[in-house]
């Protein structure tokens, strides 16, 4: 009889923990890289690149500050809510666990960048390499979670992200007027260097699961509030920037499609993120906006001296502004460009959009 009560009690239980949990051919979401993606992992570390405070987060569901560089949502939180699933948890976020593992999670840290001495000023954050540690360490607990097969199958099938590469020249090549990096290289051949990095990056990724990852280029880094700023007299995009945005962006597209080329399927696609924002950064009436080069939260010219906190000016209506703060796009612009990651065209996303990849996936 006790045995009888045993099973029975045991057959409830995993009945009651099947409803709980989410459907294993649920779509896992993965991301890497910085500001621009982090959703709060630098708050669990002793950095200063941290959005941790007001007015971050003032336009979020809960009006407070979680770690995004936004007044709202960032890019995968947009993503997330395209591809049907809540936004991954931070990875050092101590709720990462049991069927949270499930969703995914976000590895992404401010300041980073392809190289590992990129963002030394900001001091304890988690570079590359590191997040692809993190990457493995949440595979290992995932088995544990789901058993090895189950937790392969997720990996494979998860759509990835990876923002990375503008901090390596606003925040390394250019971050002094003569950096070690601009002494060591010329602009081409930092470009060329840059994209071998990545491209060793990219295929640790593979190597680790990844089967579906979405690669971004640099956006108009001279375009930035901060950098007309500090490099433009006549409030034109930082001429420089743009060069190293142009010389960088079409090397990016052009090793992805090699890689899709030696390994036979479109593993890795393209995101124009420099046609994205410069369309509005260019034209922002068309696209509802009243300004692209004031931030709405900052100081100094453009609002694009200092950091975003309680004391800097702050604009009231952040759908007017392209910018949140001297870098990072609002919330509504990032709504625009992951709306181009969805539906855009192969001027946009290379070799196909992101509804065009779910809508095949779906197929197989």
């Amino acid at each position: 009889m006790q045995s009888s009560n045993l099973i029975l009690f045991t057959f409830l239980g995993l009945v009651i923990l099947s409803t709980l949990l989410p459907p294993l051919d649920a779509r896992a979401f993965f991301v890497f890289g910085d500001s621009l993606v982090d959703s709060g992992n630098n708050n669990y570390l002793m950095t200063e690149a941290r959005a941790d405070t007001f007015p971050y987060g003032i336009d979020y569901p809960t009006h407070r500050a979680t770690g995004r560089f936004s007044n709202g949502f960032n890019i995968p939180d947009l993503i997330s809510q395209y591809i049907g699933s809540e936004p991954p948890l931070p990875c050092l976020s101590p709720e990462l666990r049991g069927e949270k593992l499930l969703v995914g999670a976000n590895f992404a840290s401010a300041g980073v960048g392809i190289l590992n001495d990129t963002g030394f000023q900001f001091a304890n954050i988690m570079r590359i390499d590191e997040q692809l540690q993190k990457f493995t360490e949440y595979q290992r607990t995932l088995r544990s979670y789901i058993g090895a097969e189950k937790a392969k199958e997720l990996v494979n099938k998860a759509l990835v992200l990876i923002t990375v590469g503008g901090n390596d020249f606003v925040n390394n090549y250019y971050l002094l007027p003569y950096s070690a990096r601009s002494r060591e290289f010329s602009l081409p051949d930092y470009v060329n260097y840059l994209t071998f990095e990545y491209k060793k990056i990219l295929l640790r990724l593979y190597d680790y699961g990844a089967r579906r990852v979405l690669v971004t280029g640099t956006g108009p880094l001279g375009c930035a509030p901060a950098e007309i700023a500090l490099r433009s007299t006549d409030g034109n995009c930082a001429e420089e920037l743009m060069r190293a945005t142009d010389l960088f962006n079409p090397k990016i597209v052009q090793f992805l499609k090699e890689l899709n080329s030696q390994y036979g399927s479109d593993v890795f696609t393209a995101a124009n993120s420099n046609r994205m924002h410069f369309d509005f950064v260019m034209n922002p009436k068309a696209y509802g906006f009243k300004t692209a080069k004031i931030a709405c939260c900052g100081e100094g010219r453009y609002n694009g001296i200092g950091i975003c906190s309680r004391l800097s000016n702050l604009c009231k209506n952040r759908d007017e502004h392209v910018f949140w703060d001297a870098y990072h796009p609002t919330e509504r612009a990032n709504r625009l460009i992951v709306n181009r990651m969805m539906t855009g065209s192969t001027d946009y996303m290379s070799p196909m959009n992101l509804s065009t990849i779910l809508a095949l996936d779906e197929i197989h």
